[in-house]
């Protein structure tokens, strides 16, 4: 049976993104929500938006159900905005704002994995009357309280430009360079500029960016008076180059990439006032032994690495290579620094007028130390909200003498107002809520164990942002997405969401898989009736860190999957050991190897699913994956032919000693102590072993995942005489973005997979 044209759709709404409203900031008072959308969902170009809140509390909006997790809105059905209160404050069509985006933009944008066009960003002063964006380069302003955008005149391109928190001046990065300017368009001076070619002020570098999720590099001072700014000096940095194949005439592009066992950039933080002087912050170079009880260190927590049968070396480096967490409140600069082996963290209080940083807290956890997102934080009266472990595997808070309790999973902190902490967290790992808590009480007496109070409602996988007395609360659950606006505790309207609906309905079967309770979901042709004949399985994880797909949410990977059942297969998605949501212990059972656990799960969820569902044809499994997903694919073939009989393999990483080091130490240790862990988990080490189909797909711009990983594997295939299929994808990055590649890209797959298994 063939379903309506998906792969167009999926291709032109950019995986249905597009019209999806995004980057929500609410204002200190909760007045205003600021954020970005397109005007509909198959619009590539995002405008900045003003949702101004009702100031009576519990009033509701025009689409308003009192429901906080929501039921169908406006967003849902394709309508315009319910409640009435949006208002389009800047159209980078109307503004005429058009040319090249500069580079560094460029790489901000594919490291955040941005493809809209437009303002994909913006920044506000703490009340939100001052917005600063950059359209190609050009800075622009606009007042929420009325009047048109204003073009700001400056010397040269502008990346990420942020107001100061009375929104007086614009901070933003040129040509490496550190700048203000007045919001005015008076007084434009650098800061700081790069001393050198392989110097910038202001920009994350690649790791950060990409493997600790920290896209910013500097922070305003409360006062609006001085800077704290990331300094980056990637001088030690190995040097790779890209080119692109169908362009010859352009030379190839450098690209400073610091894979695993070689030297990260050099990241320092400086105090940069803005009356142009300047203080080095000094920290430490590496990780104390030992610190004082005054430093209020915490208990050390270990996790056991899993044993693999032989004697494997350790490897420590107790060296601050990484600068994952930067803040700057009222009470000061908080800076969280990580060793190179990832398994200690301190925070530090950093003097805003010498630069002398003390320690605030320690902590230390084995085989790595996770960064939970948000962390640490401060509430009002400067008591610092951390991350600890509430039991040997349950990833908490604390904050002065309260705790979250055992048993819920804590994936981030949103936000801090007064002495309330909230939160996203976990009780399934399939679903992800809003939770909030009282932190009061004396920070030296008794732990006491909190109550959060959970604002979501339903199931699904729930995020917000917080401001004064305002959340909003943005929600996908298995009929779609809406985002709900509350205030005192109560829905006063919806931001609308624009996005496409899919032509493919989602109906996936959740499943418990296994021995190991595998988490699955199981899509089923619509057309198919029970015991009417076999069907071929394709199975379509991820399943590697940080990334779940098996959640109570329609995503587009569930529209995809269930696309390829409607093509006649039962598509199977299992999350299985190393992903998030389920607790340190499943998250560690990776360490030293990345591959054989992830397999074994992958095998024992579909001989599980087969088991539930007798209409699945284990003769004929197929298995395609993006990233990780592509890596685990190509490893499904060449170790486990008697399970897996076709392979699509999309940018696959193929020898793992080629990934950036905090992504790739973190779970594989250094590959000059550790050799073994990457050999262990090479596909390029074990390509001789192939004898199914394996199709190779791999963006020739991609500067996450290297095409020279599909080249060195596609080689090794050829040296064995294995034979395979490689689809290089010119211009293309680790994101696919171009419609008609995504488009064709799918039925392509569709074609490979359906001939490979004779389905």
């Amino acid at each position: 049976m063939n379903s309506p044209d998906l792969p167009t759709q999926f291709a032109r709404t950019h995986r249905y993104a597009f019209g999806v409203p995004r980057g929500f900031t609410v204002s200190r008072d909760g007045a205003r929500v600021l954020f970005v959308r397109s005007t509909a969902g198959d619009d590539p170009v995002s405008r900045l938006w003003l949702y101004e809140v009702g100031a009576e509390a519990g009033e509701e909006g025009e689409g308003g159900s009192g429901d906080a997790g929501g039921s169908r809105g406006a967003g849902e059905s394709g309508g315009e905005a319910v409640s009435g209160a949006e208002r389009m404050l800047a159209d980078p069509l109307v503004l005429g704002a058009s040319g090249p985006v500069p580079e560094a933009e460029r790489v901000r944008r594919e490291r955040a994995r941005e493809a809209s066009q437009g303002v994909v960003s913006f920044a506000t002063d703490d009340y939100a009357r001052v917005v600063a964006f950059a359209v190609s380069g050009a800075l622009w302003t606009v007042r929420t309280d009325g009047g048109a955008p204003r073009r700001i005149g400056t010397p040269g391109p502008v990346v990420d430009p942020r107001p100061s928190p009375d929104g007086s001046l614009i901070a933003y990065v040129s040509r490496g360079a550190m700048r203000v300017v007045g919001a005015d368009g008076t007084g434009d001076r650098a800061l700081a500029e790069p001393e050198g070619e392989e110097v910038t002020y202001g920009l994350a570098d690649h790791v950060a960016a990409e493997s600790m999720d920290r896209h910013r590099a500097f922070w305003w001072s409360p006062d609006g008076d001085a800077l704290l700014v990331a300094r980056v000096d990637t001088a030690r940095v190995q040097r790779w180059w890209l080119s692109d194949p169908e362009r010859p005439e352009r030379p190839p592009r450098s690209v400073p990439y610091p894979a695993a066992g070689t030297d990260n950039a050099e990241t320092t933080l400086h105090l940069l006032r803005t009356d142009g002087s300047r203080v080095a912050v000094r920290t430490p170079s590496k990780a104390p032994e030992e610190a004082s009880h005054t430093s209020r260190i915490s208990h050390t927590s270990h996790a056991a690495a899993p044993a693999r049968g032989d004697a494997e070396p350790a490897w420590t480096d107790t060296a601050f290579d990484y600068v994952p967490r930067v803040s700057w409140d009222a009470h000061g600069p908080l800076v969280t620094l990580q060793t190179r082996d990832q398994r200690t963290a301190c925070v530090l209080e950093v003097d805003p007028e010498s630069g002398e940083c003390r320690l605030v807290d320690q902590q230390h956890e084995s085989p790595w130390l996770d960064l939970v997102p948000g962390t640490p934080a401060r509430l009002a009266d400067g008591t610092p909200v951390l991350h600890r472990l509430v039991d040997p595997d349950t990833a908490g808070l604390c904050a002065g003498g309260t705790r979250t309790p055992p048993g819920l999973h804590v994936r981030g902190v949103l936000a801090t107002t007064g002495d309330r902490v909230w939160l996203t967290a976990s009780e399934e790992p399939t679903e992800t809520h809003v939770w909030s808590f009282s932190a009061a009480g004396e920070p030296d007496g008794p732990v006491r164990t909190a109550a959060p109070v959970r604002l979501s409602q339903g199931r699904g996988v729930h995020t917000a942002a917080v401001g004064g007395d305002t959340v909003v609360l943005d929600s996908r659950t298995p009929d779609g997405h809406t985002v709900t606006v509350l205030r005192g505790g109560r829905p006063v309207g919806r931001i609308a969401v624009l996005s496409e609906e899919p032509v493919v309905n989602p109906k996936p079967r959740h499943l418990t898989l296994g021995e190991r309770a595998v988490r699955g979901m199981l899509f089923l042709p619509s057309w198919h009736e029970q015991g009417s004949g076999k069907l071929p399985v394709l199975l379509c994880p991820y399943a590697g860190p940080s990334l779940q797909l098996v959640v109570h949410a329609r995503g587009w990977w569930t529209v995809v999957a269930q696309w390829f059942a409607e093509q006649g297969f039962a598509v199977l998605i299992a999350d299985g050991r190393g992903t998030p949501g389920r607790g340190r212990a499943w998250e560690h059972e990776v360490y030293g190897d990345q591959l054989t656990p992830v397999l074994d799960d992958q095998v024992d969820a579909v001989r599980a699913a087969a088991e539930l569902v007798p209409d699945l044809d284990l003769e004929r499994v197929g298995i395609r994956g993006w990233s990780f997903g592509g890596y685990l694919a190509a490893g499904a073939v060449l170790h486990r032919p008697d399970v897996f009989h076709a392979a699509v393999a999309g940018a696959a990483p193929s020898d793992l000693r080629l990934y950036d080091t905090h992504w790739k130490e973190r779970f594989l240790g250094h590959p000059d102590v550790q050799p073994a862990h990457y050999e262990r988990c090479s596909l390029v080490a074990h390509a001789h072993r192939l004898s199914r189909p394996l199709m190779l797909v791999h963006g020739l711009s991609d500067d996450n995942v290297l095409p020279v990983h599909t080249l060195r594997l596609s080689s090794a295939l050829l040296a064995a005489g294995r034979p395979h299929t490689v689809l290089p994808l010119p211009g293309a990055s680790h994101l696919v973005a171009r419609e008609d590649v995504a488009s064709n890209l799918l039925n392509l797959e569709l074609d490979f997979l359906k001939k490979s298994l004779n389905a």
